[in-house]
């Protein structure tokens, strides 16, 4: 039978890591950030705070990541402490909600940047996406090598562009037009409960460093290079991310920043003629990437479930020819495509997506106390920097976070947690009809 091929090296999962974090949300959730909480200094402090819980998550997954090393990662870590029941679960949300679910909300993004180009009506619009997402797993499916050659190159062109931003904000500041106040004196009254809104947001752009740990049977010295690399991306994009935010402050005013729904468009506009229609081009082709990387990463979920028999067989088949798990990115591909024609909005499909992503992301951050406890025969290369605080930092926010989701955005909150309902009884069902084990 054919297997994975292990050929990802570090700066590729690197890319991984940081490209799956960089795609429309730092081009359009800016706006979002500053109409939560409309102060210069609380701005760059929800992008640094998004930044540090990702970080907190990142040095705690890089133990998990080492002692995991397999493909699947989160899934990996869930099971090993949770049992297949959870494990399920997790790879059922994954499917079901966050990665098909992100993967509809860029693709849609994608088109609506597009209509600068070509004019489109929403039916137009969907066909487009729904194309850009079965095009880009169709390449992703000819090998690991071309998706990591498309990895690098599309970060490495994001990573550029968004260092341009930063460029022109530095350069073409002028404080006559726009007034940059780090003072507190405009904070909004409850400033936490902006705070907890603006985060959205945030861990939307800056979620996805995980998807290294998706690709663990596929990468060289997995044990040591999985965990640098969820570590090198979420540092990187948290620089670039503050950097770039305090770029658009400089060109932009707070207020009209807070209502634009394109501020990287509109900052560069400000200094350069043709900013609005350079950054389409620069946001769509971030966002293609961003695409082709989560359809490449989570099938690997899928993968791993389908090999320890919690999930339908014929999801852990590899191309003989190609060496990747064609069926498993396949079915991601289709559901995708059906979440594009239910949701529909971007706004949507975001709180859709982070508020489940968050609930299994802090059961992972948990789990490293319960292999302490109970699995200290394993072998740990990489050991949490800072531990138990910085696991316990990485919970208490992420619980923060989740809480607040679900009070201020409650209907894509049930809707999550609806999906993830119905993976009860489908799991036990397969379970009794002996279909997956």
């Amino acid at each position: 039978m054919a297997k994975l091929k292990k050929k990802l090296t570090l700066y590729g999962l690197t890319m991984v890591a940081v490209g799956s974090c960089i795609g429309s949300g730092i081009f359009r959730s800016p706006g979002q950030v500053a109409e939560a909480v409309p102060n210069h200094t609380l701005v760059l402090a929800a992008w640094v705070l998004g930044g540090v819980i990702a970080l907190t998550g990142a040095l705690t997954f890089s133990e998990l990541g080492a002692m995991f090393p397999r493909a699947g990662g989160v899934y990996v870590y869930l099971k090993e402490a949770y049992g297949d029941f959870v494990g399920f679960l997790y790879g059922w949300v994954i499917l079901l909600v966050v990665n098909t679910g992100a993967l509809a909300g860029l693709s849609i993004t994608f088109a609506d940047y597009m209509t600068a180009f070509i004019p489109m009506g929403q039916g137009e619009k969907v066909v487009l996406a729904s194309l850009t997402i079965a095009i880009l797993t169709g390449i992703n499916i000819i090998g690991v090598n071309v998706s990591q050659l498309f990895a690098n190159l599309f970060t490495t062109l994001k990573l550029l562009a968004i260092g341009g931003i930063i460029f022109v904000g530095f350069v073409f500041y002028d404080a006559d037009k726009v007034n940059l106040d780090f003072s507190l004196a405009s904070a909004p009254e409850n400033p936490m409960a902006g705070m907890l809104v603006a985060l959205i947001g945030v861990l939307w752009s800056i979620g996805g460093w995980h998807h290294a740990s998706y690709l663990s049977g596929e990468a060289v010295d997995a044990k040591r290079n999985v965990p640098r690399a969820m570590i090198l991306g979420v540092m990187t994009v948290t620089i670039m991310y503050v950097l770039v935010n305090l770029a658009y402050m400089m060109l932009l005013p707070l207020d009209a920043m807070a209502a634009s729904s394109k501020v990287a468009g509109d900052a560069v506009a400000q200094v350069i003629p043709f900013g609005g229609k350079l950054m389409v081009i620069v946001i769509a082709v971030s966002i293609f990437g961003t695409i082709g990387i989560y359809t490449m990463s989570a099938p690997r979920v899928y993968f791993a479930m389908a090999k320890d028999g919690i999930f339908f067989k014929s999801l852990a088949y590899v191309h003989p020819r190609y060496g990747t798990p064609i069926y498993a990115m396949l079915i991601q591909a289709v559901w995708a495509i059906f979440l594009l024609i239910l949701w529909g909005s971007f706004e949507d499909l975001i709180s859709y997506v982070t508020f489940m992503d968050i609930i299994f992301m802090t059961m992972a951050g948990v789990s490293i106390f319960i292999f302490r406890k109970n699995r200290k025969d394993l072998e740990r290369p990489v050991r949490a920097l800072g531990y138990p605080i910085i696991p316990i930092i990485f919970i208490v926010i992420s619980m923060a976070f989740v809480m607040s989701t679900f009070f201020e955005k409650p209907e894509q909150a049930w809707g999550g947690l609806i999906m993830l309902g119905i993976g009860f009884p489908v799991y036990y069902y397969f379970r009794k009809k002996n279909e997956l084990g």
